[in-house]
């Protein structure tokens, strides 16, 4: 540390180097004390290097120092290790360990090297993302959030913004990395700003809440008037519903899954993040969870098209639920009459297999069952009766599907509508012709 502090790089890096070596990345062998001067040594070294953003990160170690438990104990070789954080502790499986408290007494010492990286890191930063360069503004909002933690100053905003790039940026497990830490954190992006005028000025500025208290009990005789308080608006459930698209996205459905469950805990009435549980229950192929998500959807947000055309169509798959499923279409085509694809599915569930249907009548026929036979067929002139205004409302919302023209021809012919039947066969041949 003395080296360091002397700016002698050379003989840092050497006693840096061996020191890794000695330890061999068990820096849970180290007493937080010595640990600290290791990050301390280790972030002003590469700091001096020009690796600022990693240096960043070795010194904002210190404070977690400071703001985690310290477990301690002994492994099985009895050794003394002091483990930084719950999480660390139980990863280690030793049993019985001791929990302590450690303040870290270096960061004063880093203000003056941090202080003027933290105005270039944020600058970067802030002209990667005018740009849109999303890839390289993250990293540098990671800076800046580090450098500021270094310093004392732990303000997650920094590390939400590079997140948010992380994910602008299309590089999922860094985002995904970023949001879990932002969550597990507690962040709610909620910050109080205390602000008054200056009575020279006439400027208002921000005040720390120790100054803001002080000159307001002044009354008259303060600097200050105008004293405010004010609250940012809350962003933790923005922070679940981002996490769990970005972990769908990377097929992480399962974790997806846990993280809702987690957040709806908290925001019971959040559609999206029920809607995404859908999704992430329909990838990871559990279809009967699936299912009834999309019950709840509709219960949350029953003027939601999508969520009963999405119920009708797992129903529709199933023989015990198809009147269930003609349900749902009808509802999604009530509050979406557009809805071609909703029109279309509800034509071919009220018209049922009918395939089978022909197959039934002509074994049936063949069988000499002739009472049967008619009770087959008539059932399907029904269920075709039925079906043709569902049709017609498909191509009036689709004219240039050409199934759709096809199936009309169909319906025309056994429903005995001769002009229409000759009709819809003109338009087939012709929109055929065209494909050709």
């Amino acid at each position: 540390m003395k080296a360091i502090d002397a700016g002698d790089t050379a003989t840092t890096n050497a006693q840096i180097a061996a020191a890794e070596a000695a330890m061999g990345g068990k820096t849970y062998l180290l007493e937080p004390a010595v640990l600290e001067q290791y990050y301390y040594a280790k972030g002003l070294s590469l700091l001096k290097a020009g690796k600022n953003a990693e240096g960043a990160s070795y010194l904002a170690k210190m404070s977690d120092l400071g703001k985690a438990k310290i477990y301690t104990g002994k492994d099985s070789s009895k050794n003394k290790v002091y483990y930084v954080g719950k999480e660390e502790a139980d990863k280690s499986g030793i049993q019985g360990l001791k929990e302590e408290t450690y303040t870290p007494t270096l960061n004063g010492k880093i203000g003056n090297a941090v202080n003027p990286l933290i105005e270039a890191a944020n600058k970067s930063a802030m002209d990667a993302y005018n740009a849109k360069n999303y890839s390289a503004a993250a990293p540098k909002f990671k800076e800046v959030y580090d450098l500021l933690k270094a310093g004392g100053q732990d303000n997650k905003q920094y590390l939400y913004y590079s997140g948010l790039n992380y994910a602008l940026a299309g590089q999922k497990e860094d985002a995904i990395n970023v949001y879990n830490d932002l969550i597990n954190s507690g962040y709610t992006g909620a910050e109080v700003t205390y602000t008054a005028k200056n009575k020279k000025s006439g400027a208002v500025e921000s005040l720390d809440k120790t100054s803001w208290d002080l000159y307001k009990k002044m009354g008259a005789s303060a600097e200050y008037t105008d004293f405010k308080v004010e609250t940012s608006k809350k962003i933790e459930a923005e922070l679940y519903e981002t996490n769990a698209a970005l972990l769908i996205e990377a097929d992480k459905n399962d974790e997806a899954l846990a993280l809702i469950e987690k957040g709806l805990k908290k925001y019971p009435a959040n559609a999206k993040l029920s809607e995404l549980q859908g999704t992430a229950y329909f990838k990871a192929g559990k279809m009967d969870d699936f299912i009834g998500n999309l019950k709840v959807q509709t219960t949350k947000n029953p003027n939601d098209p999508n969520n009963w055309y999405n119920l009708g169509v797992l129903q529709s798959k199933d023989p015990a639920t198809q009147a269930d499923a003609i349900a749902s279409y009808k509802k999604a085509v009530e509050l979406k009459p557009d809805m071609s694809q909703a029109w279309q599915n509800l034509t071919y569930v009220t018209m049922g297999d009918d395939a089978k249907a022909i197959d039934d009548y002509n074994a049936a026929k063949k069988a000499g069952k002739t009472d049967l036979a008619n009770k087959i067929i008539n059932a399907r002139r029904e269920r075709l009766a039925a079906a043709l205004p569902y049709a017609e409302k498909w191509y009036q919302n689709d004219s240039n599907d050409i199934e759709a023209v096809s199936l009309l021809k169909g319906l025309y012919l056994s429903t005995k509508n001769d002009a229409k039947f000759q009709e819809f066969k003109a338009k087939e041949a012709a929109m055929s012709a065209a494909q050709k």
